[in-house]
């Protein structure tokens, strides 16, 4: 069964809605320059109304390491994802499981993903606008050969429930991560987008 990621969760309602379809982990966004970013305080508000068994992720983008344990040991993050260009000894120092994200914009950008001794890679569309969240897709083919690099890996990018049983097909991933693929707005999921893409998801391969 392919994991689900749902991220840029911003209110509780949303939560709630995610755990309710069946979603494996919430993201919480701590970046700055984010559409969903969220406070320690209000991510702290939605994590205790989750059920203990939902992953929750806490995603910074080129953070300090003082901050990202402040925040991290506030809200009692099972999972820390990195998708700046954190570097593979940064990683290394925190003891949380660890996804670090890679924007792919061609074969060269696979280089560098094996010196990073983490739990999961997440390979994203690269743009010049922003470091995720955008609605772009990559090639798939890279997200393949990304696969004989030791990892689980995670496909972000672009998805939604129009190509998501195409990107399993092609990839078959360890997990999924989407966020603008099931919005209305940025930060405001869409309950109908939601349930296709989960719903997608959960049957490919049964």
């Amino acid at each position: 069964m392919t994991w689900i990621k749902i991220c840029g969760i911003t209110n509780v309602e949303d939560a709630l809605k995610v755990v309710e379809l069946g979603t494996d982990a919430l993201g919480f966004v701590f970046y700055e320059k984010s559409p969903r970013k969220i406070t320690k305080e209000k991510a702290k508000e939605i994590i205790n109304s989750l059920p203990k068994e939902v992953v929750k992720v806490g995603l910074f983008v080129d953070e300090l390491e003082e901050k990202v344990n402040e925040i991290t040991s506030y809200c009692n993050f099972d999972i820390l994802q990195f998708h700046g260009d954190e570097t593979p000894n940064y990683c290394k120092k925190f003891p949380q499981k660890i996804i670090k994200a890679f924007r792919i914009k061609d074969k060269e950008s696979l280089v560098n993903i094996p010196k990073y001794e983490v739990d999961y890679y997440l390979l994203d569309a690269y743009t010049e606008v922003a470091p995720g969240g955008t609605g772009k897709t990559f090639n798939w083919d890279l997200a393949e050969e990304a696969k004989e690099l030791g990892k689980p890996i995670i496909l972000s990018g672009g998805l939604n429930s129009e190509n998501v049983v195409g990107a399993l097909e092609k990839v078959s991933p360890f997990g999924v991560d989407v966020s603008s693929g099931v919005e209305s707005s940025p930060g405001k999921k869409d309950y109908k987008k939601l349930k296709e893409f989960i719903t997608k998801v959960k049957g490919f391969g049964i």
